[in-house]
């Protein structure tokens, strides 16, 4: 732990899907200052998110969804194009299995390997969230069943396989705009993956 943060006080005002916790604490400026900073964290635990390929159909698998978050900033129907992601569960071994039930939950496809490339924090300043970032190549042999999401949760995802080129196309008219949905199309672009 960094010795320019001390007092650390932590107050939880919400403990329900996420907590939202309120933290006080004393930081150190870079002049030798004490200073009290007052800050609310949501505290969402890990996530995982995966880009899935096809080399020989040069395409990409992902997920359209509703969105109420992007709805209320403006996204007009609130339908959100994603790679498959999710958050770690409990009964999750690693990154990787959570990884693969939530490509299977979302996408019907039973992916046997995945290759982590990073972890990320999408939003460092107001949320702990950390996305392990992983891309796998899929065929049409691994689709094992529908998709969609879980009836429980009350998932309705459409399952979108597009020409990896469309995809890119989608970031620059802003047909995408999710964070790690763009930074893992631009990994396979970068790393000539397609």
């Amino acid at each position: 732990m960094s010795n320019r943060i001390k007092n650390i006080n932590r107050k939880i005002l919400s403990d329900k899907y996420f907590t939202l916790s309120e933290v006080k604490f004393d930081y150190e400026l870079k002049s030798g200052d004490w200073v009290k900073n007052t800050w609310e964290v949501l505290e969402r635990g890990n996530a995982v998110a995966a880009l899935l390929y096809s080399t020989e159909k040069q395409t990409v698998i992902l997920v359209k969804q509703f969105r109420l978050p992007a709805y209320m900033n403006g996204v007009e129907t609130g339908f959100m194009l994603e790679v498959p992601a999710g958050i770690l569960e409990n009964n999750d071994g690693s990154a990787e299995d959570a990884m693969k039930r939530e490509i299977l939950e979302e996408t019907g496809y039973k992916v046997p390997k995945l290759t982590k490339i990073y972890d990320a924090f999408a939003t460092p300043g107001g949320s702990t969230e950390r996305f392990s970032c992983f891309v796998g190549e899929y065929s049409d042999e691994m689709k094992v069943e529908n998709g969609g999401g879980l009836d429980d949760e009350n998932e309705d995802i459409e399952i979108v396989e597009m020409p990896f080129k469309d995809a890119i196309e989608k970031i620059n008219s802003g047909g995408i705009i999710d964070a790690k949905t763009i930074m893992l199309l631009q990994y396979a672009q970068i790393n000539n993956l397609l």
